[in-house]
């Protein structure tokens, strides 16, 4: 999938380039708005990453006149300014998305797909798993795996935010903080069961990845 990355900062644009190469995009990288601007209206890109600083540019400006020149392909905005009133100017200049700094790349990549499927046509297909709650029963197209309460409580949360990095602490909180006598390190028990019942979580269409320092992500394996 070509991308668009505009950022002024060499070595950011180097990190962009490098980790969502490694997530699978083939990267193009301009420093300043006019380069991005050539590019944009020159290639046929399905997506674009564009820091809301480039130098003495806005890069708010930037989506307008990509906007203007017929770009279709969604564009993510990146910023360290991380207000409500930022997020809704990047949004109204014509962006899908607005990631404050700093990002996680797993989550940026996230979001660009998501946003790459709605345009080509409708929201994320879903993942191969299906989960019961009543009798706790995760089920893929090869196989049915029998969870406890507790498995199938966090196996849910993590299903509903799919994409989204969470923390230990926001998974304790959501999970065990009205049991007593447990720590954070719950978290990482109940990760371990989940990954042994699913293993490999491949047949469910689904990687429960670890993002260090920052806490677990579900992902569809076509991501």
């Amino acid at each position: 999938m070509p991308i668009l990355v505009a950022e002024d900062d060499e070595d950011i644009a180097s990190a962009l380039q490098r980790g969502l190469g490694r997530a699978g995009f083939e990267v193009v990288v301009a420093h300043d708005a006019a380069a991005a601007l050539r590019l944009g209206r020159a290639r046929g890109f399905s997506a674009a990453v564009i820091d809301v600083m480039l130098g003495d540019e806005d890069g708010r400006d930037l989506v307008r006149a990509l906007r203007r020149a017929g770009m279709t392909a969604p564009i993510v905005m990146l910023s360290a300014l991380s207000g409500v009133d930022d997020r809704a100017e990047g949004l109204e200049a014509g962006a899908d998305d607005y990631v404050a700094k700093p990002f996680d790349l797993a989550d940026l990549a996230a979001r660009i797909r998501v946003q790459a499927r709605r345009r080509a046509g409708g929201e994320p297909r879903g993942p191969a798993l299906r989960y019961d709650p009543e009798r706790r029963l995760a089920s893929g197209p090869t196989r049915t795996v029998q969870l406890t309460d507790r498995e199938g409580l966090l196996l849910s949360l993590l299903m509903d935010q799919r994409g989204r990095i969470l923390s230990r602490g926001e998974i304790f909180d959501t999970l065990w903080a009205d049991t007593g006598g447990s720590s954070e390190n719950v978290v990482d028990v109940y990760i371990g069961y989940l990954r042994r019942k699913l293993a490999p979580m491949s047949d469910f269409g689904l990687d429960l990845r670890t993002v260090r320092g920052r806490g677990f992500v579900l992902m569809e394996t076509s991501e």
